[in-house]
């Protein structure tokens, strides 16, 4: 009973985590809602998009008595904004932002006007654009990554409970962290960003280093359980996981510099 209830309790905090991490990332579309004509409009707004298409943005807007633009610009670059206007189709009014390259950013917002109504325009938002991952690559980084972090709350909840089965589950979360985070990790990265590894020592992209913090810490704690198991290394190297693992995905990303075209390491803001 204990051990189901173990597991039980190890997919509802690896979902959780999960959830909170890929909602509250900077790439994560921005949830807005403004008032128009005393009619309150529900939409998103892409903040990630791939580099061989156009960013398609949509608003369930069918009145053809509105007006709304899509003002944008080259990010961080403190150019002048680029008007353009959004076109009916299909019951929804859609506009494109223009494709970058990897790791090119842009900043943008909507303009809402009406025939004797005030001009409303949406607060900024960053989208960051990225190359297209192959699927062979991305499913299999997600699952191994996933599975490693179940497998990580579950020996930590084993270790709580005095069970020394927390080292086989301890054993298999490091394997997998390998395969997903350290193999697959960068095969992602180097498809989306057109390089392998920017974490330390080449760079300070936190994603790259939350992984490599991770997997030292449970190198650290499978070697120590080798001979006499202890549980508070499978305690310590699970709540360094869950909680670097909970940080926003994609802070410090990879950014474009275009002054010079090269890919840096950068940071989302979060504020847009």
């Amino acid at each position: 009973m204990k051990k189901t209830l173990f597991w039980i309790l190890a997919v509802i905090i690896t979902v959780g985590s999960a959830v909170y991490q890929k909602k509250t990332g900077p790439t994560y579309p921005k949830r807005l809602e403004i008032n128009l004509l005393d009619n309150q409009l529900k939409f998103t707004l892409p903040r990630s998009g791939v580099t061989d298409q156009d960013l398609l943005i949509q608003l369930p807007i069918t009145d053809t008595a509105f007006s709304v633009n899509v003002n944008y610009r080259r990010f961080p670059l403190n150019e002048s904004f680029t008007a353009i206007e959004f076109t009916q189709q299909n019951n929804m009014l859609i506009a494109y932002l223009p494709q970058q390259a990897p790791a090119g950013k842009l900043e943008y917002y909507l303009t809402f006007k009406h025939s004797g109504s005030e001009i409303i325009n949406t607060e900024h938002v960053v989208a960051r654009f990225k190359g297209a991952v192959p699927a062979w690559a991305l499913i299999p980084h997600i699952l191994f990554i996933f599975t490693a972090m179940l497998l990580s709350n579950l020996a930590g909840l084993f270790a709580l409970g005095k069970e020394k089965k927390h080292v086989f589950y301890g054993n298999l979360t490091l394997i997998l962290l390998l395969i997903g985070g350290m193999i697959f990790g960068p095969i992602v990265q180097y498809y989306a960003f057109g390089e392998f590894w920017t974490g330390v020592p080449f760079g300070w992209d936190l994603t790259d280093n939350k992984t490599l913090i991770a997997v030292i810490f449970w190198v650290v704690a499978v070697l120590a359980n080798r001979k006499n198991p202890k549980y508070r290394y499978t305690l310590i190297a699970t709540i360094v996981l869950l909680l670097i693992f909970s940080i926003p995905h994609s802070l410090f990303g990879s950014e474009l510099d275009y002054s010079s075209g090269e890919v840096t390491t950068g940071f989302i803001q979060l504020f847009f």
